[in-house]
């Protein structure tokens, strides 16, 4: 986003957040962004959280991911739609409930990985003796459909980078 100086790190607030906002907030001060922790009852509290972030000037959002906030996918993407606030999430399944784009880990790709592992448990490994694997691949996924929504043209370069693009 071209000019962005404001942005907030959504979470549950019935949950900690973890490290997901302290390392937007310390990513947003390298890049000249100011980011703010936006904690969010959910689902509950997203219609006031999305009007409060636009009447405070916050310019774009980043969902940090949760078993919450990937329940609550489609409230989320419709008010960002609808505050034409533009959202990153951390995987792609967001993007199927209309939102704007995506980067993260190959979840899909992790869970097919997981099958590997069963397997050979089921075949008699031990678990401890079995490798820790960390994500590998990761994927940009952007939504065209949304983003001509929010009046936002994606440009060009973005959209040859990107794994996929919703059209």
């Amino acid at each position: 986003m071209p000019g962005l100086r404001r942005a907030a790190a959504l979470f549950n607030a019935s949950a900690p957040p973890g490290q997901g906002v302290a390392v937007s907030v310390a990513a947003g001060k390298d890049l000249g962004i100011e980011v703010t922790a936006m904690p969010v009852r959910l689902p509950e509290g997203i219609a006031a959280a999305f009007a409060t972030a636009v009447r405070q000037g916050v310019q774009g959002v980043a969902i940090v991911s949760s078993t919450a906030t990937i329940t609550h996918r489609a409230p989320l993407c419709e008010l960002s739609l609808a505050h034409r606030l533009p959202t990153i999430f951390s995987n792609r399944a967001y993007l199927r409930a209309g939102g704007l784009m995506s980067y993260g880990p190959d979840l899909e790709g992790a869970f097919h990985r997981s099958a590997y592992f069963v397997d050979r448990i089921l075949k008699g490994a031990k678990p401890a003796e079995l490798p820790i694997e960390q994500p590998s691949t990761f994927q940009l996924v952007l939504n065209r459909v949304t983003a001509k929504a929010m009046g936002i043209t994606l440009p060009q370069a973005l959209l040859l980078r990107a794994d996929e693009v919703i059209q």
